[in-house]
């Protein structure tokens, strides 16, 4: 899995930046917009549907669901200021335990 973390670390990037600028025209913020309760809302939805894709769909639509769930995720961190760095530490701290 070549870059894994290098891609979210730029979704991560591109939604600060994009909650930064709110520009009119996205989808980030128009979601942001809402509220962390609503982007929440959206990260239980999108996890619903992986878990859903997970039993009994196929892979490229697990992968499609993941993704969704993923950057709802991005989202939801980035409006309560916790980064990419923080999750490192969070997991590197549990490989070592």
């Amino acid at each position: 899995m070549s870059g894994g973390f290098c891609i979210l670390n730029e979704l991560y990037r591109i939604v600060e930046e994009r909650l930064r600028e709110m520009p009119e025209d996205s989808y980030t913020v128009r979601l942001a917009r809402g509220g962390v309760e609503a982007v929440a809302r959206k990260v239980g939805e999108e996890a619903v549907e992986a878990l859903i894709e997970g039993i009994a769909g196929n892979r490229e639509r697990l992968a499609e669901e993941a993704v969704d769930l993923l950057y709802h995720l991005i989202v939801m961190l980035a409006l309560k200021g916790v980064t990419p760095g923080d999750i490192e530490r969070v997991i590197t701290a549990r490989m070592r335990g």
